[in-house]
């Protein structure tokens, strides 16, 4: 955090460049204005509101992280984790902070299959057993110490309130709980919290949770000690163990946030920044990117530009589950398969006009990890500084366990991992050695928070959507790279390829009849979807004309805003 008489030394320096010469030109640091897109309204308020008190994006990431852990407890929330993509304007320097949820220190490599050597999905879903080592908390604390300008318990102060005062729950949480409510109900904590009288409630029931009120009121006031030591974690770890897990004490001690540098690459002009290692997103974009990069996709027909697509999006995902994991376990050769001559490699075996069989690409040695009822929140600010971040407790309300006075729902991000090499997840990827459970590893995920940037165009997203983020990132920087408005990006009907199951997936309305039959033609083989997917929140600042334009998923019940006026800079942004 920048201290007072910094920001004092460096306001007089400024104040004099513009006596001196007269004017200083927003459009050249940053667009004067703000703007967020997240996936709640609440959320968005909170980073909107902690802006307006001399925040800059970092402290509104802030704000926003720790209300949508409130407010998407489906989604997100204190006991998991994330990636948060952070852009510093003044120093240009672009940093992934990887929060992401760490093994517990007793987990085994079998600790999921049963006697007969078989996974036993519901134990890496359901219940204590099932979560990893949230990170979302000392992440909050890291972004606020490191790279904000306000006190942590300011950026705190509306998560608080909505926690304590409580909000109106959606349709969206209905659905949601409709769908975990027997796990719910199984965990008396949590059913206490999520349900009414152990049924889901009504659409407009207010949602107060006090305990939670408390537990960020001790994250503001400690900040890291609040959470990983103290009070709040000996009751973290005594409701787990009484429940079956294996947390203890020093998982909390030990975890740690990890800076990361995030993968960079180019395709056509643009230069894209997102997410690394433990994110398979960044590596997979890069392979995706770098194949299509040898085609021109504004010559070819709809069918066969999707071909293309479809066929880079499988030798991605069939790249991630044979190589893949954390990088801070396994070797994992970044270089050589975020290189163009992999990506040519590849690409020959592409045929213009006929589907490759994924069993064609050959069986995997290590055969082919992932997760998410996620969110995301895309933010950039008067300065410039910009945040995308992706955050998750991976399935629906997570393992659907609350620990008794906390009121923090645990994740359920060990089932990211390959809990039996070969064998799929709950999202269908199957996972390779890299990705197997090992004591202090963090799983492999497909969230994607993304920067792409021209001289005169910036794009910041991302979305929540399980084995399918990528493929719609990719689909969202296609669409910035045709010249369209982040309106269209979040709203595009969207198709996917994962290697296995070796078939198109798809949008009710993303493909007409005469599309699917020359598709078809070509040898694809398709599975529609009954439901969209996916909640993308983007922001498009062109420089040029200096305009913001913001956008929040019409599938989600997001909210998207720009600033009204031009702000002040403060110096030191």
């Amino acid at each position: 955090m920048v201290q007072t008489q910094q920001r004092w030394l460096i306001f007089v320096f400024v104040s004099a460049v513009l006596s001196s010469s007269g004017s200083l030109s927003l459009a050249a640091t940053g667009p004067g204005r703000a703007a967020v897109a997240s996936a709640h309204p609440l959320a968005t308020q909170a980073a909107l509101e902690v802006l307006s008190k001399g925040g800059n994006a970092f402290d509104a990431a802030v704000a926003a992280s720790a209300a949508l852990a409130v407010v998407e407890p489906a989604s997100s929330g204190l006991g998991g984790g994330g990636f948060w993509l952070l852009h510093v304007a003044a120093s240009g320097r672009d940093i992934m902070v990887d929060g992401r949820e760490r093994a517990p220190l007793a987990a085994t490599r079998d600790m999921y299959l049963g006697s007969d050597g078989k996974v036993k999905a519901h134990l890496s879903l359901d219940g204590p057993l099932a979560a990893a080592i949230p990170g979302e908390p000392a992440a909050l604390v890291h972004i606020a110490e490191h790279y904000g300008r306000l006190p942590l318990a300011e950026s705190l102060r509306p998560a608080i309130r909505y926690a304590r005062q409580g909000f109106a729950v959606d349709a969206h949480y209905y659905r949601l709980a409709q769908f975990r409510q027997p796990v719910l109900k199984r965990y008396r904590a949590a059913a206490a919290v999520f349900l009414q009288a152990g049924g889901v409630p009504k659409v407009g029931w207010m949602l107060r949770q006090p305990d939670l009120a408390v537990t960020l009121g001790a994250l503001a006031e400690a900040g890291r000690a609040g959470f990983y030591e103290g009070e709040i974690a000996r009751r973290l770890v005594r409701a787990v163990r009484a429940a079956g897990g294996i947390w203890s004490l020093e998982d909390l001690k030990q975890y740690r946030v990890v800076e990361r540098e995030p993968v960079r690459l180019r395709y056509r002009g643009l230069n894209v920044v997102t997410a690394a290692l433990p994110s398979a997103g960044g590596l997979q974009l890069a392979i995706m990117l770098n194949i299509l990069a040898g085609y021109d996709l504004g010559s070819l027909d709809k069918a066969h530009r999707i071909h293309l697509v479809v066929e880079a999006m499988r030798r991605s995902y069939r790249t991630r589950a044979r190589y893949l994991g954390d990088p801070d376990f396994v070797a994992v050769p970044r270089r050589r398969l975020a290189s163009a001559a992999y990506a040519s490699a590849l690409r020959q075996g592409i045929e213009l006009n006929h589907a490759t069989r994924s069993t064609a690409l050959g069986e995997l040695s290590d055969p082919p990890g992932q997760g998410a009822d996620t969110t995301h929140f895309s933010i950039i600010d008067a300065a410039g500084n910009r945040v995308s971040a992706t955050l998750s407790i991976n399935y629906p309300f997570g393992s659907g366990f609350v620990a008794a006075g906390t009121g923090v729902v645990l994740n359920d991000e060990m089932d990211d991992f390959a809990t039996h090499p070969g064998e799929s997840n709950v999202y269908g990827l199957v996972g390779g050695e890299a990705n197997a459970i090992a004591p202090g590893k963090r799983p492999l995920s497909s969230m994607s928070p993304a920067f792409v940037e021209t001289p005169q165009r910036i794009g910041v997203l991302g979305t929540p959507g399980g084995s399918r983020i990528v493929s719609m990132v990719l689909l969202g920087i296609l669409g910035f790279a045709d010249g369209q408005p982040p309106a269209v990006w979040v709203s595009r009907a969207r198709y996917h390829h994962q290697y296995l199951p070796d078939a198109i997936q798809y949008e009710p309305d993303a493909f007409g009849a005469q599309l699917r039959e020359r598709l078809a033609a070509m040898g694809h083989r398709f599975e529609p979807l009954t439901q969209d997917y996916g909640n993308m929140q983007a922001i498009l600042w062109e420089r040029r004309g200096n305009r913001l334009q913001a956008a929040s998923d019409p599938r989600g019940n997001g909210s998207a805003r720009v600033t009204n006026r031009p702000a002040t800079i403060m110096p030191g942004d």
